[in-house]
């Protein structure tokens, strides 16, 4: 595109090209979930160059310098969260730069000088992983029945977070004590499956759920104001119970003394191999992507996986 066909947008608003990007974003597939998270990054960077009196399609690289030491020193804003904001901004700026409102996306160079992690010592910071004794610990002092059958049900089956919000009373089918999920772009496989201690906390839930505010509702998991609950709400329903047991240290900046609703996942993971389950079993009940073509006409019989998920699914004596 010429530099008189670029310019020639300056006329356009940023409202105008965010009402673009979340088009553009819904046409690609985006989860719904993601997009409010994209808008709400999108909303917090707009405001700083509304002040600073830049428009959305004048940003380069010192502007987002200047972005950067706002956030990092202004708002005290994590690493990880620095690294979440410029994720969003790059995905905006790809989609300006692919319409021609710009000639490049001006946040790679960024990201790769100032948000590049460093390992330490050659080792890194892995996610934390906890025992089967301390996974039981988490779920049986956890007092709020809730906030037991989310962290039960993320633990028992490696769902992913936004997977479990999307989830409706009617998706459980407790004759075969398995959950249909709702189509994703990250998944393959939508059955999922769970055992007699899932079924006793989902049950237990359900019945006090009858009494909550918005019972009516379809979700499986609701809010406190009656809603379904959200992102956040699960995260803090399950960092709070880490953390009251000694499982998630919020003042710590290394990942290993954190515990968020993903390490479920990667306890699910690590316990089921350690317990002999076969790996191209724990990829389909993780949903990974099959990527070699014998892993894609590789059938598995879902009754032999049931099968080998109830035999090697660690048993917390809930």
């Amino acid at each position: 595109m010429s530099t008189e066909s670029i310019s020639s947008t300056a006329t356009y608003s940023s409202e105008s090209l965010i009402d673009g990007f979340q088009a553009d974003c819904r046409i690609r597939g985006m989860a719904s979930g993601s997009i409010p998270r994209y808008l709400s990054v999108i909303k917090i960077f707009t405001e700083y160059l509304n002040g600073q009196g830049i428009s959305l399609i004048d940003v380069d690289r010192d502007v987002l310098r200047g972005f950067l030491e706002y956030l990092r020193l202004d708002r005290g804003v994590s690493h990880k969260t620095l690294e979440n904001y410029f994720t969003v901004l790059s995905s905006l700026y790809e989609y300006l730069a692919y319409e021609g409102y710009v000639e490049r996306n001006p946040v790679l160079p960024v990201r790769k000088r100032y948000l590049k992690r460093y390992k330490e010592n050659d080792a890194g910071q892995m996610r934390k992983l906890v025992s089967v004794e301390e996974m039981a610990r988490l779920i049986n002092s956890t007092m709020e029945i809730r906030d037991k059958a989310i962290i039960t049900l993320l633990a028992k089956t490696g769902i992913r977070r936004n997977e479990l919000i999307s989830l409706d009373v009617d998706d459980i089918d407790w004759a075969e004590q398995k959950i249909r999920l709702k189509p994703a772009h990250k998944r393959t496989n939508r059955i999922i499956f769970f055992d007699d201690e899932t079924a006793l906390i989902l049950h237990r839930w359900l019945r006090a759920r009858k009494a909550r505010k918005g019972c009516d509702s379809p979700a499986l998991f609701l809010s406190d104001w009656g809603t379904r609950i959200n992102r956040n709400g699960v995260y803090q329903a399950v960092i709070e119970a880490a953390a009251h047991i000694g499982l998630h240290d919020p003042a710590s900046n290394r990942m290993e003394d954190h515990f968020s609703p993903h390490c479920c996942r990667h306890w699910f993971t690590t316990h089921l191999r350690r317990a002999g389950m076969p790996r191209e079993f724990i990829q389909e009940l993780r949903s990974d992507v099959r990527k070699e073509a014998i892993d894609i006409y590789d059938h598995i019989d879902k009754k032999e996986l049931r099968e080998s998920y109830l035999a090697h699914i660690p048993q917390l004596g809930i």
